[in-house]
């Protein structure tokens, strides 16, 4: 039989392959390490979205926990002379809802909210 060129590469793997003993494959078992835990999710933190219309940032919140949460909506302006925007906090109850609006001059780059625990009243 004579040898096509073209087909000596896979003739010379499928040969390597025959050769190699099991030994080669048995390695012992280690196991795979456990991914680290996901951090826990705080049990005050509102249900919040964000809708970016224009100039104009609104944050929908409700809270579904049995603990205050004070929610802050923070806006960053895509123009670098518009002044960024750090909302006045707003208080909401177990089972509350709030809306949030604040804007820029121009168009916003960014909105997004921040929580913060509060004692019970």
């Amino acid at each position: 039989m004579r040898t096509n060129w073209r087909s000596a590469p896979v003739l010379a793997a499928v040969t390597l392959l025959l050769w190699v003993t099991p030994d080669a494959f048995s390695q012992p078992h280690r196991p795979m390490p456990k991914p680290a835990p996901a951090p826990p999710v705080p049990v005050y933190a509102a249900d919040c979205r964000t809708v970016v219309e224009g100039s104009q940032a609104t944050a929908f919140c409700h809270n579904p926990y049995p603990a205050v949460d004070r929610v802050r909506l923070h806006i960053e302006c895509e123009r670098w002379w518009d002044i960024d925007i750090d909302g006045s906090p707003a208080d909401i109850a177990p089972a509350g809802y709030v809306e949030i609006t604040d804007r820029c001059w121009k168009e916003v780059r960014s909105a997004w909210v921040s929580h913060q625990p509060q004692a019970a009243p």
